[in-house]
């Protein structure tokens, strides 16, 4: 039997380009990228499913007939009905991405509305993984839902990953942002934050800062990405530095954290060490950012 990993959140349409007013139309959204690059990176002897909630309308099959296409699994996406998949259009302005988001009635807001359905997603998950977003886009007892399956998981032997991936505009208040935030770190094994996202609201003076913020609420790795600046893999014992390759060509941004993610779980799960996790996690975000929208054909990051 496959070795099992959920990755939970919210898959959006995802509309790119923008040049003469002509669009392309993807899926995308931060969990989906990591388990896209999971998927990618990792043999058929593990699967990757997606926890979400759609709704019935035509795009929401289309997603899921995308997932099942790319084999992320399906099986436990829930169906909300007269609910629908958010969607966001990315232009580019003044040399930087800039974002237009359509969730309010987005179908992932309800995710953790059914317990049961929560709890029989993450059963028999050797790595469960979420971000910052999907705890955002809940409503406050709905994230306390979600975290009590998250704990429920690693008290059954599961690995936590967890991308804090801030996004203020999501939040009622950067206080409650950073509140829950902090809570749910400290129920993980593994924290991938953003030095430069961080740093602003936690008062972190460097990647150091917020390594050892995160390692002092029991978090054992904290892999603390910083943009084109070196990368900070941080245990109680031990602690690696590496920065990207040099040379690499941005075409778009999007997705690199994402699919930095992604690898450097990947290596982990295969027993690959820090530095050589970190090595890879490099490469894949360098391959991604050459391309436009935030998921890649597979082949170019194996």
């Amino acid at each position: 039997m496959a070795r099992r990993i959920v990755s939970i959140g919210e898959c959006m349409i995802e509309m790119s380009g923008g040049e003469d007013r002509a669009y392309r139309l993807g899926y995308a959204g931060d969990t989906l990228n990591t388990a896209w690059y999971l998927r990618a990176l990792l043999g058929q002897d593990w699967s990757v499913d997606y926890v979400t909630a759609l709704g019935i309308d035509r795009y929401s099959g289309d997603i899921r007939r995308f997932l099942d296409d790319n084999q992320i699994g399906t099986s436990h996406i829930q169906t909300i009905p007269n609910r629908r998949p958010g969607l966001y259009m990315i232009h580019q302005e003044a040399g930087d991405r800039h974002f237009t988001y359509w969730r309010d009635t987005s179908a992932a807001k309800l995710i953790a509305d059914d317990k049961p359905a929560l709890a029989k997603a993450v059963e028999g998950a050797e790595l469960v993984y979420f971000s910052g977003i999907t705890l955002a886009i809940l409503a406050p007892r709905a994230r306390g839902r979600l975290l009590g399956a998250i704990v429920k998981a690693r008290d059954n032997g599961a690995k936590i990953a967890f991308d804090t991936n801030l996004r203020p505009a999501l939040w009622s208040s950067p206080g409650v942002m950073m509140g829950v935030l902090t809570a749910a770190a400290s129920l993980c094994d593994i924290v991938l934050p953003t030095h430069s996202d961080e740093a602003p609201l936690f008062g972190d003076k460097s990647v150091d800062d917020t390594a050892d913020r995160y390692l002092e609420l029991g978090v054992e790795e904290v892999v603390v990405k910083d943009g084109k600046d070196e990368a900070l893999i941080a245990t109680a014992t031990e602690r690696v530095r590496l920065a990207p390759p040099p040379g690499a060509h941005v075409v778009d941004p999007t997705g690199a954290g994402d699919s930095f993610n992604g690898a450097y779980l990947a290596a982990r799960l295969q027993g690959k060490s820090l530095h050589d996790a970190a090595t890879a996690a490099h490469r894949t975000a360098g391959i991604v950012i050459g391309h436009k929208g935030a998921l890649v054909d597979p082949a170019l990051v194996r």
